[in-house]
């Protein structure tokens, strides 16, 4: 980023502190000086909350409700408003996040960050303060453990939707704003808590109910990779009601979700045409029709939680585009047995919002290189996880701030 010059700088922070100053004047019916204390001026909580409805409107996101309070006059605010809106327009970084679904977990994922990361380790403890009384058991302390319970469903789902939400946070902490969010699978609930559809306390909840519900579901359910059309793989599963399409992650990577031994049926059927497949390492089939008994619990739960539009652009990855519409009831509930229609979602995020940078949010990279190549390449946005993998730490996440154009050190590299 170039450097604003000094008297630009100066100019931009004068403008700031008049319209600061007029707001604060109509909130409290007289004038005030740069240098009044807006607490001793007679700012009340609420006239704070209409000044930050204000700033928003005009400026965006650039502050939170507490830094009213955090720079108390006048010349304070609006200099640490011009700071911020200095930094949003200068910079060109235009990133998505993208929430990676169940099976990127592993024993001890992020436990680097947690240790060394003083911003994260608070996101994650305050998503487990949120999910503990509904596992009973601590998710910090699981991930800690370097505990291989992590794979089990019940446990599996509410820790990767700390994980992410803590991940996505700890970017926002640090100036990354989304300008859009897509999940697969079970990151949907980060990804609509992040976009502001879900509150942390209701997606707490629902994680944990929509895990205990899928880990005592009968045995007998699996899943399979394999490297053919959605066209091909519809023809394939027309002939085992038990079997359906759970995900489509790109033009020729599908998997199927259903009972086993139909899975092996048709494994022998593609076998005979050269086509192989990979089984997956998981306990039950998600996004199929063995899901089913899941569906009656989980919509009792649901329809008890408000949920909302989301206040990013929210790609679905039931409908494979934007959704326009409030994510209620019907959707989480729908969501449990629809395919993950990944490839569609992601495409139409990449088109409509045109990202400088898609950062993939969760403990491994899975969906990176499906979004490279749907991205164009070197053509197209640039796309990196949060966390490669078990080894990731404090080092690497500052490295992905330093890339998103973000945190202190971007911050002193712009003179802000």
């Amino acid at each position: 980023m170039q450097d604003q010059p000094p008297r630009a700088q100066d100019d931009f922070a004068v403008a700031h502190r008049e319209w600061l100053r007029e707001r604060v004047a109509h909130f409290l019916g007289r004038p005030v000086e740069d240098s009044a204390s807006l607490a001793e001026e007679g700012l009340d909580s609420v006239a704070a909350l209409s000044l930050y409805g204000d700033i928003e409107e005009e400026f965006g996101p650039l502050v939170e409700p507490a830094d009213i309070w955090a720079y108390p006059t006048v010349r304070q605010l609006a200099d640490f408003l011009a700071m911020r809106d200095t930094n949003q327009r200068e910079s060109k970084v235009r990133a998505a996040f993208v929430f990676t679904g169940q099976g990127s977990q592993h024993p001890g994922m992020t436990s680097g960050l947690y240790l060394n990361s003083t911003g994260y380790r608070t996101f994650l403890d305050e998503a487990d303060a949120a999910i503990t009384p509904w596992t009973r058991q601590s998710i910090v302390k699981l991930i800690l453990a370097d505990d291989p319970a992590v794979h089990r469903t019940a446990l599996t789902q509410p820790a990767l939707f700390a994980v992410e939400y803590a991940l996505a946070r700890t970017l926002e902490e640090a100036g990354v704003r989304p300008v859009a969010v897509l999940g697969h699978g079970i990151g949907e609930f980060a990804a609509a808590t992040v976009a502001g559809a879900l509150t942390l306390a209701d997606a707490a909840k629902l994680v944990s109910m929509r895990g205990a519900f899928m880990q005592y579901l009968p045995p007998g359910g699996g899943m399979m990779a394999l490297y053919v059309t959605p066209y091909e793989a519809a023809e394939l599963v027309a002939t085992e009601p038990e079997v359906g399409i759970s995900a489509i992650n790109a033009a020729k990577a599908i998997v199927l979700s259903g009972d086993r031994a139909a899975l092996e049926r048709i494994e022998a059927r593609i076998g005979e045409r050269g086509i192989r497949c990979r089984h997956l390492a998981v306990s039950h089939a998600f996004h199929s029709p063995l899901m089913a008994p899941v569906v009656p619990k989980f919509e009792a739960v649901v329809r008890r939680v408000p949920g909302g539009a989301a206040r990013v652009p929210f790609y679905s990855t039931v409908y494979g585009r934007l959704a326009t519409e409030p994510l209620y009831a019907p959707y989480w509930t729908e969501q449990i047995t629809a395919p993950v229609r990944f490839a569609d979602a992601a495409r139409s995020l990449l088109a409509q919002q045109v990202p400088t940078h898609v950062v993939e949010i969760g403990p491994q990279a899975v969906l990176t290189p499906y979004l490279r190549r749907m991205g164009g390449g070197l053509r197209g946005p640039v796309c990196l996880p949060v966390c490669q993998g078990p080894a990731s730490d404090a080092v690497d996440l500052a490295g992905v701030i330093s890339a998103l154009d973000a945190g202190p050190l971007a911050a002193a590299l712009s003179g802000a």
